[in-house]
């Protein structure tokens, strides 16, 4: 995408970097001369895709940071943001990337269900703690990947944590509506401080299909030519965070959701301030932020 800024003494945050969009957004920076810090919970996978993307462009090894990030753990979060606030001296973009997509039912370590547990909660505390820092090394920005899946999503204020019932692309879409509502809300916040938010969706890209998605062992020749040809390539799902993260075409663009580097219009449910108000409250109960 025309227009991206060198990106040299700036330095990126992407969760879930080793893999997929990530990892293509964490390769794109990189080729910028940005820093990327990758935050991913598995440390060996991230070694391997750090080795790859240095390999792919030419990277040294002060670009690429590796830290430990397990966005199913508040406690992690918060031991992982504490360490940023202690070995960083700026932060200039924040990536909520990491996913999961469509899992079995699960809860993460303090209880939430999987998909909202990590794509909305621990993304919204992540994004609570490096807010000073973000502030501090403004004008930054925080890009937001959500999903076009956001459209079936609802938000069920007595049902968050999917316990009365569980259907596991529902929650991906609930969870995925919660991101575009905080960015909702987040921008309002934001007003006057230097930092913008926006969101995006990536679109269908091979790689994010998801371990949790069956296809039956004789259709596996036909999904997988099929998918080569109708799906993008990570690269080409990460351009529109790559634009968000560096663009001067976004400098000042503040709560907007962005698909193929251009400004959606969307859904009602997804911009509604009293839905998105009152999730952020109930979201800063959930992780236990006391304000």
């Amino acid at each position: 995408m025309a227009g991206e800024r060198m990106m040299s003494g700036k330095t990126v945050l992407v969760t879930g970097a080793n893999s997929g969009i990530g990892k293509a957004t964490a390769a794109a920076i990189v080729k910028l001369r940005g820093r990327v810090i990758m935050a991913c919970r598995d440390l060996s996978s991230a070694e391997e895709a750090a080795r790859e993307i240095r390999e792919q462009t030419g990277a040294d090894r002060a670009q690429l940071v590796l830290k430990q990030l397990d966005l199913a753990s508040l406690t992690s979060v918060h031991a992982f943001c504490q360490d940023v606030m202690k070995e960083e001296p700026r932060l200039d973009v924040l990536i909520n990337n990491a996913g999961v997509y469509q899992c079995p039912y699960t809860r993460t370590e303090d209880g939430f269900e999987m998909q909202f547990g990590v794509n909305h909660l621990g993304h919204f505390l992540l994004t609570h703690l490096l807010l000073d820092l973000l502030k501090r090394s403004a004008p930054s920005r925080i890009v937001v990947v959500s999903s076009k899946l956001y459209k079936h999503g609802h938000i069920d204020f007595e049902d968050l944590n999917s316990e009365h019932s569980y259907d596991k692309a529902s929650a991906y879409s609930r969870s995925k509506l919660a991101n575009l509502l905080f960015t909702c809300e987040l921008a309002h916040r934001l007003e006057g401080s230097g930092v913008t938010v926006n969101a995006l969706t990536p679109g269908i890209v091979r790689t994010n299909l998801g371990r949790h998605v069956h296809v039956p062992v004789l259709a596996q020749p036909v999904f997988n030519l099929l998918s080569w040809g109708l799906f993008k390539s990570p690269e080409e799902g990460a351009r529109t965070s790559v634009f968000l993260a560096c663009s001067p075409d976004a400098d000042g663009v503040q709560g907007k959701c962005f698909a193929d580097g251009r400004p959606q219009v969307l859904l009602d449910k997804a911009t509604d301030r009293e839905v998105a108000s009152k999730l952020w409250d109930i979201s800063e109960v959930m992780v236990g932020i006391t304000t």
